[in-house]
């Protein structure tokens, strides 16, 4: 429950510290939003129509004791949200060597698992997230709170060990196993070999599966419905994304223009083609 002498999110202006904007720095930009700056030990960010409804899941993480996330501060004197700092290391565009540990892979899942556990029971009343722009996304409006984007750029690392999340803007309602799901999709990762990152073509992404769904504790059932699941899930991202495009233009319409659409096609049906494999090794 929110503590009686927070104000709500809406009405918080983040007072800055002294000597705070002298310690400035440009973050990397992720792949839709620009613009995002270290200051002091914040982050400010450009508001967004979900900034609200993130900031009061945040607030719940906060209360449940995940303390894997940054915490929503308000806005700040040019309409910015202010959230704290989450020290640490996290992946460039195209993931470095250290990324590949298996000893990461497994506490990104730990951690993710932990998300999950913290994010039952919050329901975003007071500011729900904006409604989904298909009609097959709706059937999940009511579902668990999940970051949704648990790639290893918005993974933050300590001492070879996932400690933290950033990046909330793709954050709302799923279920803990499309979470998880599509993070063992960024971090196994689940695509056409021909899309590796350089340096990650020698991996084995079936063994790093079975390394991340032991870690987070996939059910036996979950397991033999991943092909069919991911492949599904690779159509509605491939829907989502080009009318993301569309409609929003920047980022998601440069990666569009980049050939997402087909890395996500490929994804598909490297997904269908090895769905035999990919469950033998989920359970034998």
């Amino acid at each position: 429950m929110t503590p009686a002498r927070r104000l709500p999110v809406e009405q918080r202006l983040y007072v800055p510290s002294p000597g705070e904007a002298s310690d400035v720095e440009l973050l990397p930009a992720g792949d839709v939003t620009e613009g995002v700056l270290r200051v002091g030990g914040t982050v400010r960010r450009p508001h967004q129509p979900q900034s609200y409804a993130v900031a009061d899941y945040l607030e719940w993480l906060e209360d449940a004791g995940f303390e894997g996330s940054p915490r929503f501060l308000g806005r700040d004197s040019s309409g910015r949200d202010v959230l704290t700092f989450v020290p640490g290391d996290c992946a460039s565009a195209v993931p470095e060597q250290w990324v590949q540990s298996e000893e990461l892979l497994v506490s990104v899942a730990r951690l993710v698992r932990r998300l999950h556990t913290a994010s039952a029971g919050f329901v975003p009343a007071a500011h729900p997230f904006p409604p989904c722009p298909l009609p097959e996304d709706h059937k999940e409006q009511d579902g668990l709170v999940c970051h949704l984007d648990v790639t290893p750029q918005n993974v933050v690392v300590r001492g070879g060990l996932a400690v933290g999340l950033v990046d909330f803007d793709l954050a709302g309602p799923a279920t803990g196993f499309k979470d998880s799901f599509n993070t063992a999709m960024h971090w196994v990762p689940l695509r056409d070999p021909a899309d590796s990152w350089p340096g990650w073509e020698a991996l084995d992404p079936l063994r790093r599966l079975r390394v991340f769904a032991d870690a987070y504790g996939w059910t036996e059932e979950e397991r033999r419905r991943l092909p069919e699941v991911g492949a599904h899930a690779a159509v509605l991202s491939q829907r989502r994304m080009k009318h993301r495009a569309r409609t929003l233009g920047g980022g998601w319409a440069r990666m569009w223009a980049e050939g997402a659409g087909g890395l996500i096609e490929r994804r598909r049906a490297w997904l269908e083609a090895n769905g035999s494999r990919l469950i033998l090794a989920l359970t034998d």
